[in-house]
């Protein structure tokens, strides 16, 4: 059975009963992991929901209807990052010695990269938002104006009960709920995207986690004038042949000023922040416009040119090479039963 999709995104649907059909399920969503269950003939897994088709976050509902564990590991990590509540029956994660209990009034974030396991209750049926690592590394990087290094790892519990939290898991909810209802405004690809990058952005603004010190110091950082300049003068011009020197200009100022200025407020060399720019602009064609079907020429049309270049550095960028964001972007809806 096929499920009608709204335009732009791609709904999902699974209903199973073998283990082996569950575990494989969810792996094509969240990655690999294990899937521990006492009782498998009771499994009776069920999953809907829909990918959002901008940067791939899958939000819906999952249940398993028995007892399971599922077990991450360092050697074999998630693609995503795991985000639950549950709107019936309970959740616990064991990580680092320590364990997190989760309910209607308490979230789980399972960060990708560690070693956990989390225990789902029979009658347990969550919210379940899975965020890719790179979509989300990617927000971060454009939030904080510099390359990451270090993993993002969240603070595992998340209040749903107040705060910023809460009001986070209130937005999941409308969100969920208006996908259910098929409702033609938020079906729209811009709008579901500019709904998918609120929700990524409020999660890293409400979450704990290693990098929330840093983006609360860039948020209270207002760039110099001079550099508001060369960073518009860039994002005006981005399509044309740029140079240094061509930035210098527009700035007004040295280049040893400039460059302090970039690496101190963006994280970076001006001609650094200019091929970022350039590489996420590609990304947002290959993503929106369905039109699209010549990598070449997006590239091209933002000042690229060295055509292998460009895949290497988009894969670096964004976990996927440009081909990948292609396909996955026309990708018919998908339904199993």
């Amino acid at each position: 059975m096929r499920s009608t999709p709204e335009p732009g995104n791609r709904d999902i649907r699974a209903a199973l009963s073998d283990l082996d059909g569950a575990r494989e399920w969810m792996a094509s969503i969240c990655g690999p992991h294990g899937l521990q269950v006492s009782q498998p003939e009771r499994l009776r897994f069920h999953q809907s929901g829909t990918v959002l088709r901008s940067m791939a976050t899958t939000l819906g509902y999952v249940e398993y209807g028995t007892d399971v564990t599922v077990a991450v590991r360092e050697n074999s990590p998630l693609n995503c990052y795991s985000v639950s509540l549950p709107m019936a029956g309970q959740q616990e994660l064991v990580a680092h010695g320590k364990t997190w209990l989760s309910d209607q009034d308490c979230g789980l974030i399972v960060s990708p990269q560690e070693s956990q396991d989390l225990t789902i209750t029979g009658n347990c049926r969550k919210l379940h938002v899975a965020i890719p690592r790179s979509a989300l590394r990617q927000v971060l990087q454009t939030m904080l104006q510099r390359p990451v290094e270090a993993p993002l790892v969240f603070q595992p519990d998340m209040n749903a009960a107040i705060g910023d939290q809460a009001s986070w898991w209130r937005m999941v909810k409308f969100l969920v709920g208006e996908m259910e209802r098929t409702g033609p405004s938020l079906g729209q690809l811009y709008m579901s995207s500019e709904f998918e990058l609120t929700l990524l952005k409020g999660l890293l603004l409400s979450q704990p986690h290693n990098y929330s010190e840093q983006l609360a110091n860039v948020s209270a950082l207002t760039p110099p004038h001079y550099l508001t300049k060369a960073r518009q003068f860039i994002h005006d011009n981005a399509r044309e042949p740029l140079t240094l020197e061509d930035i210098e200009r527009a700035a007004g100022v040295s280049r040893f000023k400039l460059f302090e200025g970039f690496r101190q407020y963006f994280g970076c060399a001006p001609i650094a922040y200019l091929k970022r720019y350039r590489l996420e602009s590609a990304r947002r064609d290959l993503v929106e416009d369905r039109s699209v079907r010549n990598i070449s020429s997006v590239a091209l049309s933002w000042g690229m040119s060295h055509l292998g270049r460009f895949s290497t550095e988009y894969k670096a960028m964004f976990g996927e090479s440009p081909s990948d964001t292609l396909k996955r972007s026309a990708r018919a809806p998908v339904s199993r039963r």
